[in-house]
This record gives structure tokens, sequence and C-alpha cells, in this order.
């Protein structure tokens, strides 16, 4: 296992080092808060700290952000507690845990022995009973006592429910350029540049559109206009997009609609019924959840002030 040095700071716990992991089977676990493939696995992860740190466990969430204020201390320790991330985090701002590890995914997850070697990874969502058993095999082989052979049994709600990957037929879409695509507003993009766009009668399953004045940056889409709208057509059970105030402690509102309707009882965790939301924290937010028969849908975000960023849609 590489070190973690050179991190930028440390949440939940004063800084560790190898002499404090010596001889303790770890967790290390990377991700960052807005990415729904992590919001997915915490469920895990969170049991299995809190099942196993009697047997001598360490978790250490290894957050390396993606966006530019997920570097932001005060937001990644607000994210952890509203999250209820109560282990060890460690700030890897300047990616070097990240890169001393070779790693290149959110999540991924790396389970070291006792003796310091890295026995299981995994990248990505899933394989949580591989997992658990590798966590159960170690802490025996370092002489733990007492631990069942029984895995944890969850089901997750909220953020953290697991997507319905038979539904699932749109991608992770970002709305910046430089990993943008599938963008249908008529005008055509244009990078780092003000422009009035229109969005089209109709969109194609996974095409995107805006309609306003916006500024396409190259991580994300930012409406200087008054008002603006966001439109996405996709297939799957849940809708997500990260959202940022640009003005620190603005509250920019929104309205979700659902092919043109409120969303009535297919609204997400941050929309009421009539698809009335605010953008207040920059994290990701929860806009549909169908509770239906799934089909092609077009979101409709409609924003009503100046300032929003939009980042990324995903879908579960």
């Amino acid at each position: 296992m590489p070190g973690l040095g050179g991190v930028t700071g440390w949440i939940n716990s004063t800084p560790l080092t190898a002499e404090d992991l010596a001889g303790r089977v770890v967790l290390v676990d990377f991700w960052t808060y807005t990415c729904i493939n992590w919001l997915r696995t915490l469920a895990y992860v969170r049991a299995w700290a809190e099942r196993y740190r009697e047997h001598g466990l360490l978790v250490v969430g290894v957050h390396t952000p993606e966006f530019q204020f997920e570097h932001e201390l005060e937001n990644v320790r607000e994210a952890a507690r509203a999250l209820r991330v109560d282990y060890p985090i460690a700030l890897d701002s300047d990616y070097r845990v990240w890169r001393a590890f070779g790693n290149r995914y959110w999540p991924a997850v790396y389970i070291v022995d006792a003796e310091g070697r890295i026995r299981q990874h995994h990248f990505g969502e899933g394989e949580y009973d591989e997992c658990e058993w590798a966590i159960q095999m170690l802490l025996r082989e370092a002489g733990a006592q007492g631990i069942s052979d029984d895995l944890v049994s969850l089901e997750p709600g909220g953020l953290e429910a697991q997507a319905d990957w038979t539904n699932l037929r749109s991608p992770e879409t970002y709305v910046g350029y430089e990993q943008g695509r599938n963008f249908a507003s008529p005008e055509g993009a244009a990078f780092d540049e003000l422009r009035s766009y229109s969005a089209p009668d109709t969109l194609q399953l996974n095409q995107w559109a805006l309609a306003g004045d916006w500024t396409i940056e190259s991580d994300a889409s930012v409406l200087s206009g008054a008002e603006g709208r966001l439109a996405f057509r996709f297939h799957a059970r849940d809708a997500h997009l990260v959202l940022r105030a640009r003005t620190p402690g603005a509250r920019v509102p929104l309205r979700v609609l659902l092919d043109g309707e409120p969303p009535r009882d297919a609204h997400g965790l941050d929309i009421d019924e009539q698809g009335h939301g605010t953008v207040i924290e920059p994290r990701l937010y929860q806009l549909v959840r169908q509770r239906g028969p799934i089909a092609d849908r077009t979101v409709q975000i409609e924003f009503g002030a100046p300032g929003v960023e939009a980042y990324v849609f995903t879908f579960g």
C-alpha cells in the first residue's frame, strides 16, 4: 500500500501516519462527494466501517475532488456531515494519493492486509459480497476473533439506493465543453463566450439543450440571464444534476418539469411534487425518481436567477 503522504488535510481524524496503519487491516475508499456512483456504494462502506471497527478494520476515505468547488474544505466537511461519513477522511486535493495508487476511478476500494499488502480492489459499484468476504478473511488472518460469516444486509434509500440497471439507458453526461456531448441547441456551442440559446421542440434520447443566455465553460454551463432553461431527454428511473450557485451564499430557485408537467409522484429528493426546489449548497441534486413504468422522458429545469452552474447529469 502506498502511503497517505501529501494530503492537504484531514476530517474526522488527526493525520494518520504509517505507524498508525501498521498492523491494521485498512480499507481505502477513493471518492468525491458529488459522484452518484460513489453515493450508491456509501451505505456498504459505512456499514463495514461500523461493523468491523471493533475487530480492527480501519476505513479511510480519500476524497479526491473532480470539480473545483470540491477542493474547498468546508464543502467537503458539510457533505461528510450530511452524508454521515464519520470515518477518517484524507483530503487529496493535489491528487498525490490518487497518483501513488495509480488510481483512475471514483469510487475505488483497496483492501490492505495487516502486513501492508493490497489484497483486494474493486472499481465502481457492486461486488459488495466479495469485498466483505475479503475484509472478514484479512481480519481473521490478523488474529481477530468472533467474526461472523454473515454479510451486512442493506436496502439503501435516497441517493444511496441502487440503480435500476434494467431500465438505465442514459449515460453520465457533462454539460461543459471539455467532456460534453449530444448538445442539441440549434445555435451550436460557443466556448467561454456568452450566447443566447434556444431549445428545439423535441430532443432525441440522451440529447440536451439550453435556452436563455448561457456561457458554456470547460466544466460547466453557467446561466448569465435572469432566467434560463436546461433540458435533457433520458431513459432511467432517476435523474440527477450537479449544481452550484456562482455567488457564495446565493439561493437560486428552480423548477423541474417532466414532459412539460409537474413531476408529482415522480419528483426527486430535492424537488417537491410541483417541481420546485432551490440550489443552495454546491452538490448533486436529485430531480426525478419515477415510481412507475420507465419510458423516454424529457426533464426540463427552469432557473429563476442568474449565476447557476450546471456540471453533469447522472442517472440511476
